[in-house]
């Protein structure tokens, strides 16, 4: 079980084939709440990248190079993308898992699937509840 950002690199890096991760920077907008909890609101999508995960050192690294491209982030979602034949994927070959990515941010399908932190490495659940994205 994944509990930290740490875990999903050390992850990646002991599987039978290179993986690449999937990264999109989002910005939520909380506009209700239930409590403590669930809240309700808006996810839009800021910046998507992908990496090897040799090339990131840490949740700190990785925050702070976001930040050199917009500040205006609040969650990353990550996912990752197994290769074949001991190769990693390419860029190339990731773009539409990550266009994927963003779609599925943009039209508020289920985020269940991806790693969702904070920016302080906070592990972060997202459920799409009543055709409502829930936090």
């Amino acid at each position: 079980m994944l509990t930290s950002f740490h875990d999903l690199l050390e992850m990646a890096k002991i599987q039978d084939e290179p993986q690449r991760l999937l990264l999109v920077l989002a910005r939520t907008e909380a506009k209700g709440s239930n409590g403590k909890t669930h809240h309700s609101g808006t996810i839009s999508p800021i910046v998507c990248t992908d990496k090897l995960p040799d090339e990131i050192e840490s949740f700190a690294a990785l925050v702070s190079e976001a930040d050199e491209v917009s500040k205006d982030w609040n969650m990353v979602l990550v996912a990752s993308l197994g290769g074949a034949d001991g190769e990693p994927p390419t860029s190339e070959a990731a773009a539409p898992y990550l266009e994927k990515m963003v779609k599925d941010v943009m039209t508020g399908q289920d985020l269940s699937r991806y790693l969702i932190l904070d920016r302080d490495e906070q592990i972060v659940t997202m459920e799409l509840r009543d055709g409502f994205l829930r936090i």
